[in-house]
């Protein structure tokens, strides 16, 4: 299945015999037989050779504040130039985006505009964003495009951003580590039944993604989306939370409201109790910066000082009302508060 576009030879495989070849791109190292595609819909084995279906199709363009990614420790305040091609290498049965990544399963095309890297870049500059986000789908599915944006974003000094589920490999992961600022990272549970039964994947490359990701210097942030009776309980909130601790306390997690969508509608909206007990938990387990989302008016989206609890960054959805940081500093007690280009 091809797209309207330029196809490309694909990064990261190995030939096989009988025409067949090894995707090295995701963690799944699916194995394609000729004239077929990945799990993920989006790279196609002609002949032996793999080729991206997706390079330069851009299905979604939009400038959007970076706290919308979420990051809240990476440039607040700042905008991004947010791209997607359709494709995914997850099929969540919850996914709010899926009339974009699961385009290729449930309707068999590949849909998006021609847009170059260098177009992407362009634009990001004249919208005076600080960053272009790859997101919305997978960034992975859709790597080339991506790191040829990254290189050129790079030359501009604008930073690069992947939202993503956490299921690159190490290969290319520290292949485009050099032009990645940043991450967020979906860890979707602590469960690896959640993540075969519910999104086609495991949990173990996941969490060898975010272990990479601070060895590699990128910036980390990670959402956790609570499902009801899926996800939520006290025991996988604490392990949850306990592996981000883990990494490092610095790091910010993002405990994000469950809407029903997709083929998982059978659970009830997340509530703000909820969501509250799950911050509490990742607080008591030593984490300095826990986040509550899609629940409009919690104060848990404010960024208040670890050691003291001054109020710095006052947020009403994705916006700022105040920063009361200055030089990385909480200004009432002098901690460094984490992250990159604070205040």
């Amino acid at each position: 299945m091809a797209g309207k576009g330029i196809m490309i030879e694909a990064l990261f495989y190995q030939k096989k015999p009988s025409a067949a070849v090894q995707c090295g791109l995701c963690r799944h190292g699916c194995v394609i037989q000729k004239g077929k595609t990945g799990i993920c819909g989006v790279r196609e084995n002609r002949e032996g050779t793999l080729f991206s279906l997706v390079y330069e199709q851009c299905i979604s363009q939009a400038v959007d504040p970076i706290e919308k990614k979420p990051l809240f420790h990476f440039y607040p305040g700042s905008l991004a130039y947010s791209i997607a091609t359709v494709g995914c290498n997850f099929q969540c049965r919850h996914c709010q985006n899926y009339s974009i990544s699961q385009m290729v399963a449930d309707y068999g095309r590949i849909a998006g505009d021609a847009v170059t890297a260098h177009e992407i870049v362009r634009a990001a500059k004249q919208s005076g964003c600080t960053s272009i986000a790859y997101t919305y789908t997978e960034p992975t599915v859709f790597y080339e495009y991506a790191y040829e944006c990254a290189v050129l974003a790079a030359e501009q000094g604008i930073h690069n951003v992947f939202v993503t589920n956490g299921y690159i490999s190490a290969a290319a992961l520290r292949h485009i580590q050099p032009y990645l600022a940043a991450a967020n990272v979906d860890l979707k549970s602590f469960s690896d039944d959640f993540y075969r039964t519910i999104c086609g994947a495991r949990l173990k490359p996941v969490l060898e993604t975010l272990q990479l990701c601070r060895e590699l210097g990128i910036w980390l942030e990670i959402t956790t989306l609570i499902i009801p009776t899926y996800n939520d309980s006290d025991e996988e909130l604490k392990q949850l939370a306990q592996f981000i601790v883990s990494l490092s306390p610095d790091v910010p997690w993002h405990i994000s409201a469950y809407h029903p969508a997709y083929r998982l509608t059978d659970r009830p909206r997340t509530t703000a109790t909820t969501l509250q007990r799950a911050r509490s938990i990742g607080l008591e387990a030593g984490l300095r910066y826990v986040y509550v989302g899609n629940i409009p008016g919690e104060t848990g989206e404010n960024t208040w000082c670890f050691q003291c609890g001054n109020l710095l960054i006052e947020r009403i959805g994705f916006h700022i009302r105040q920063n009361q940081v200055k030089n990385g500093r909480c200004q009432v007690c002098g901690a460094e508060i984490a992250g990159v280009g604070l205040p």
